[in-house]
């Protein structure tokens, strides 16, 4: 029997789960400190426990710490993500809902994709900071999925979450590995990546048709749930930005996020005035530039920006995603054909470039007169090297420290601008082709009476439409009609 194109997504997440599992039942094991065997090891260890030993952490409650900013992240990702996207007046159900479904799918693949990279002795090891990778690895997802949000079938959704993640991994790998840039907050490899990868998805999939629908805005209610998301990723945002930071670090990392977010969000309130023929405030703005602030000081959160730099950092990104939502956005659709329902661009994507330009100007200035020998835990690379005195007296202080390669503050900062340039290549390449694929027959495209509608894939409880005649929606399944090439019915 063929397959209907409305119902392709069911067969495909059933197959995945599947794959998933076989996969999770090889390669999935618990960390040493999650594992029963190791707790205590016994003399009679097999070959695996002796191995994996050296992975065990001398403090088996380590994780409790980072457990409560963990769930910080989560709630982020599950509820500040989904209903940060529920501004579109039909389209609630969509935005929380798929937010629910590719995060968790996302969180499965993002566990393989990393693991495999990052194997040991054939195992991919499950512990609370890869848990927390994976969470970061959905919010990348998510940010592409603001772009094409209410234009895509959940089968393309689910196709592009299968291609960005080793992509998004990959970079990554690149970045942190090879060019050892740091990146705390993840403003590089997170924002900026998720915000051009979905940008770039969202130009081949561009269609003229958009401008015939008017579900596309918002309502009182819709716009109402959306700052609920707002709030959410506003106060959680320190725990994105410092989850994964040590000591010190970590409570840099919370300060610096809570300044920058407070100075962006009374900024974007005044520029969204200030732009206004009337001087009043456009939700818009209120719901997204807010959180700017965020974005900016993401890369540098754990460095010592000093408190008037992260409030500096916060209004710079305030204004700048203000402007953005005000004149930037109008002009890529007219000009580019790029149309990006949530603006993505002005949240993450201009904001994720400012943190690397930032953190390129900080890190230029990196010494021991600012840090202490702290400066060779925060920049791996700029340690001295092996048998040398700078080590040696480095020791003293750090007695568990890795000889680097005694890279010098300007070469790590060229660096941390190489990892922008390379970022923003894969990301773009790779959402342009992403975009093709998702162009196929095979995967449909929406009709114009179904873009930025829930209907299509819900059933819908009997309700009022805005004509205020009562109807029953969702009584059935409906066949997806693919449209031409330019998304034409």
């Amino acid at each position: 029997m063929k397959i209907r194109h409305a119902h392709k997504h069911a067969y495909l997440l059933a197959l995945l789960q599947i794959v998933f599992f076989v996969i999770f039942c090889i390669f999935v094991r618990y960390h040493p400190n999650a594992d029963a065997r190791q707790n205590p090891q016994g003399e009679n260890a097999s070959s695996y426990e002796t191995k994996i030993a050296k992975y065990k952490d001398d403090d088996e409650n380590v994780h409790k710490g980072t457990y409560p900013m963990f769930q910080d992240v989560h709630v982020m990702i599950f509820v500040g993500f989904g209903f940060l996207m529920t501004f579109l007046k039909k389209y609630g159900f969509s935005s929380v809902g798929l937010t629910f479904l590719i995060a968790s799918m996302c969180l499965q693949w993002a566990i393989i994709v990393n693991g495999f990279f990052h194997m040991h002795y054939g195992t991919i090891i499950v512990d609370l900071g890869s848990l927390l990778a994976a969470d970061f690895t959905a919010a990348t997802v998510l940010i592409s999925f603001g772009v094409v949000l209410g234009k895509v079938t959940p089968t393309q959704l689910i196709i592009m979450t299968m291609i960005e993640i080793p992509l998004f991994v990959i970079n990554e790998v690149i970045g942190r590995t090879y060019l050892g840039v740091i990146d705390m907050g993840d403003s590089i490899f997170v924002h900026t990546f998720g915000a051009y990868f979905g940008l770039a998805v969202s130009i081949l999939l561009y269609r003229e048709d958009l401008h015939e629908t008017t579900k596309e805005g918002s309502s009182y209610n819709s716009d109402m749930f959306a700052m609920i998301g707002t709030l959410f990723l506003w106060l959680y945002w320190p725990s994105f930005n410092g989850g994964a930071a040590p000591g010190d670090d970590q409570h840099r990392a919370i300060i610096n996020t809570y300044i920058s977010l407070i100075f962006c969000c009374v900024t974007a309130f005044a520029m969204s005035s200030l732009v206004d023929k009337d001087k009043k405030f456009n939700m818009v703005h209120i719901q997204n530039s807010t959180l700017a602030g965020g974005v900016a000081i993401g890369t540098t959160a754990d460095l010592m920006v000093q408190p008037w730099g992260a409030a500096l950092v916060g209004m710079i990104a305030g204004v700048i995603s203000v402007l953005g939502y005000t004149y930037l956005t109008p002009l890529l659709a007219s000009k580019l054909r790029l149309h990006d329902t949530c603006g993505v661009h002005n949240l993450h994507g201009m904001p994720g470039v400012i943190a690397a330009i930032v953190s390129g100007i900080v890190t230029a200035m990196a010494s021991e007169a600012t840090y202490g020998p702290s400066l060779y835990q925060i920049y791996p690379e700029m340690a001295p090297e092996e048998d040398t005195e700078d080590f040696t007296r480095i020791k003293q202080f750090i007695p568990d420290l890795e000889p680097g390669s005694g890279r010098t503050a300007s070469t790590q900062a060229g660096l941390q601008i190489l990892a922008l340039a390379i970022t923003l290549g894969i990301s773009l390449v790779g959402g342009l082709a992403t975009g093709f694929v998702l162009r196929l027959e095979q995967f449909a495209t929406l009709k114009t009476n179904d873009l930025f509608e829930d209907e299509k894939y819900w059933l819908m409880e009997e309700g009022e439409d805005e004509a205020g005649e009562e109807h029953e929606r969702g009584s059935s399944a409906v066949p997806m009609h693919v449209t031409t090439e330019n998304g034409n019915k």
